[in-house]
């Protein structure tokens, strides 16, 4: 990383509401991979392209995102369009990196319609295999910048080794507490200021309103929830975004609970919209839209999506705005400098450990398959090939493989 990049910073106010959708609505039209490739293709437009913010800063943003319960990319496109925009660039981020995925979800729950044949199944596949190429250069970009002396290269291979052990939500939240603990036990790097201010428009009063309704509603909800299907609808909800840490799939149990058994949706038609919202760019909670649609009492359809979709996210970005103001002042303490380093060393290792499982495991079948992902990285890296195209391609190239058999 050079070291312009390395000091970019931004503060709200530097960018427009309008500016931060057009950015957005490109990521949520071309984020295929789930969470974890997310943050690549947010790093890779808006620290590396546009330099809206340093390595540092954003890795900030990722640690106390994955911190946090709720939809990990998704908070951090919320902080964002925050840090660029203000609090119109928070909602224009988080609307138009959402709505392409729940707009195609919802069109799918209300024609029932299905990708079939070998060019649509190929054409999946290989939407996988270049998530593959996305998260290996976040990896190795992040790596250089955020890992570059022995004791935050040690941090991130020995957090690999953590999530080895102890796999999912709790393993990465358990590694980025014990990279932030051998970050102030090493020192983990010579004593810098931080690289840029991410200043945020969130005032310890806002914070606060914020965290006693992240918790007022957690409590009330359920008390409130047999007045009406509606209640019970955002109460059920709610809770799945309010009680998942990591996102992604990481919900989908606590949906299934909330939906199928007590008989709201079917099995199948549960098991229908998963594999759906695998074919869809942006983030995996959207899936809440197909769940509402297709719910058996009403409200459902357009009405349900709205409500469920609104339910899932709310959560997580409560208790985001709540914790912002205090994680910037946190982040600028000396001690907490060196916790910080050995905490983003830590995301190094958790991105490391996803390129493995479940992105390669998940995407690459074969010696065919791996050749397709190695030149969606080399267009990447090497020409410099725009991600969008990189996926056109990569779905392109699976569509081909499939036809040849």
């Amino acid at each position: 990383m050079d070291e312009t990049t390395d000091r970019a910073a931004a503060g709200p106010g530097t960018g427009r509401a309008r500016e931060v959708f057009a950015v957005f609505l490109k990521l949520g039209l071309t984020s295929f991979g789930g969470p974890i490739a997310h943050l690549g293709y947010f790093r890779d437009e808006l620290v590396m392209r546009r330099r809206w913010l340093s390595d540092r800063d954003y890795a900030d943003l990722v640690a106390l995102c994955q911190f946090l319960p709720g939809p990990a990319s998704s908070q951090v496109g919320f902080a964002l369009g925050l840090t660029r925009a203000g609090w119109p660039g928070a909602l224009a981020a988080f609307t138009a990196f959402t709505l392409p995925s729940a707009l195609a979800l919802l069109a799918f729950a209300m024609t029932a319609a299905s990708i079939s044949g070998p060019v649509g199944t190929g054409a999946l596949d290989g939407l996988k295999i270049v998530a593959v190429a996305i998260v290996a250069q976040a990896v190795w970009g992040m790596g250089r910048t955020l890992c570059p002396d022995r004791a935050r290269a040690s941090i991130a291979v020995g957090n690999v080794a953590v999530l080895a052990v102890v796999p999912g939500a709790p393993g990465m939240v358990g590694a980025i507490a014990l990279g932030a603990l051998a970050g102030l036990a090493l020192g983990a790097g010579d004593a810098q200021p931080p690289g840029g201010r991410v200043a945020m428009p969130v005032g310890r009063r806002q914070a606060g309103l914020a965290l006693a309704a992240f918790a007022g509603l957690l409590l009330l909800l359920p008390l409130i929830a047999g007045q009406s299907q509606a209640l019970a609808v955002i109460d059920g909800f709610y809770r799945s975004g309010a009680l998942v840490f990591g996102g992604g799939h990481v919900v989908l149990p606590l949906l299934q609970a909330e939906t199928v058994v007590p008989g709201w949706v079917t099995a199948d038609a549960f098991l229908a919209g998963y594999g759906a919202a695998q074919a869809v760019p942006g983030p995996l909670f959207t899936f809440a839209a197909y769940l509402g649609a297709v719910l058996g009492p009403e409200p459902n359809g357009v009405a349900g999506a709205a409500i469920a979709l609104a339910a899932i996210f709310l959560p997580g970005f409560l208790i985001l705005v709540g914790v912002l103001p205090f994680w910037d002042r946190f982040r600028k303490m000396a001690r907490a400098q060196a916790a910080m380093r050995g905490a983003n060393a830590a995301v190094v290792g958790i991105l490391g450990a996803a390129l493995y499982t479940p992105v390669f495991t998940g995407a690459v079948g074969d010696m065919r398959d791996f050749a397709l992902a190695l030149a969606c990285l080399v267009a990447l890296i090497a020409w410099k090939v725009p991600p969008w195209a990189v996926v056109l391609f990569a779905a392109a190239g699976g569509a081909g493989l499939a036809l040849a058999g």
